[in-house]
């Protein structure tokens, strides 16, 4: 199976030996890739028990727990990055989430399904249907897009709150690279690196 692109530009954006957070860290696949080929110091949040286990039988450190109440646990700047990897839009106040994510972290390192793609735009133009992403097929009513983003969202989100952007990468669900003039239209995944 081909390496995701989105880990190897993340792992290009954590330094050696860093002290990192991955929160919603799922399997723990990426946080067990920065622990073996970058070296860092790792933890992990998940909430999902399936999800926990999996972590556990890789050897990755994990709690859990809620993202929330975990970010409080920790003080400021008590981590060099903190990764939020396609969960943002799954987050019930991703506002404060990411303002959690600056506090505790130097940096922000946080990826999301673009809802701003064409297929999402032509489903809803056509179908009338809510827009979705590829990531699941689920329902309306059971899916977890809380707050479904466009990379102009996000990047007006940075604006707002007068965030620095430091780099960014766009994907296709295949993770091909997408120039950032169409990302908003051809990307499927975005991933941006954040500080105050």
């Amino acid at each position: 199976m081909a390496r995701r692109l989105d880990y190897q530009f993340i792992e290009e954006h954590v330094p050696c030996g860093a002290r990192v957070l991955d929160l919603g860290c799922g399997d723990g696949k990426l946080l067990e890739e920065l622990i073996d080929e970058r070296q860092v110091e790792g933890l992990g949040i998940e909430i999902d028990e399936d999800m926990v286990r999996q972590c556990i039988a890789r050897g990755v450190p994990v709690y859990h727990g809620d993202m929330y109440e975990a970010t409080e646990m920790f003080d400021d700047g008590s981590f060099d990055c903190v990764i939020l990897s396609r969960t943002l839009q799954q987050a019930l106040k991703p506002g404060r989430l990411i303002e959690e994510i600056l506090r505790i972290g130097e940096k922000g390192i946080i990826s999301f399904p673009n809802f701003g793609r064409y297929t999402s735009r032509l489903r809803f133009l056509f179908s009338g249907r809510r827009p979705c992403t590829g990531d699941g097929n689920w329902s309306w009513y059971d899916t977890p897009n809380l707050h479904p983003l466009t990379v102009k969202d996000f990047e007006e989100f940075c604006r707002e709150k007068g965030l620095k952007i430091l780099g960014q990468a766009y994907y296709t669900k295949g993770f091909f690279s997408v120039p950032s003039f169409m990302a908003n239209l051809l990307a499927t995944y975005a991933v941006f690196v954040v500080t105050e």
